[in-house]
């Protein structure tokens, strides 16, 4: 799998399917909480990169929370705490931060 194919899988599993624990190539991956907010949150290797998957807060000001407010699914992604892509309803959106990192296409 490539890395977006990774994104929306554990997207589809956390979010979607709501498991608690995101299986990658054999690996299963535990869906915690976070303190605070009780959002769900994800932590993967992808090669040499360690990945972390959050579901978006609905109350921020962004646009993307403006649509988890309506009710869509969104996960942000970052790596070395800089996002660089998320996954909403199953859409990836790539951020400038992709190419930054050099993360594989």
């Amino acid at each position: 799998m490539n890395l977006a194919e990774t994104l929306l899988q554990v997207w589809q599993q956390a979010l979607v399917e709501g498991k608690g624990a995101v299986e990658l190539e054999g690996e299963r991956h535990r869906v915690m909480a976070t303190r605070a907010k009780k959002l769900r949150a994800v932590e993967f290797s992808y090669g040499a990169q360690r990945i972390a998957g959050i579901e978006q807060n609905p109350q921020t000001s962004s646009r993307w929370a403006a649509l988890a407010r309506e009710g869509k699914r969104i996960m942000q992604f970052s790596c070395a705490r800089r996002y660089f892509a998320n996954v909403c309803e199953g859409k990836l959106t790539r951020y400038p931060a992709w190419r930054t990192l050099d993360l594989p296409e």
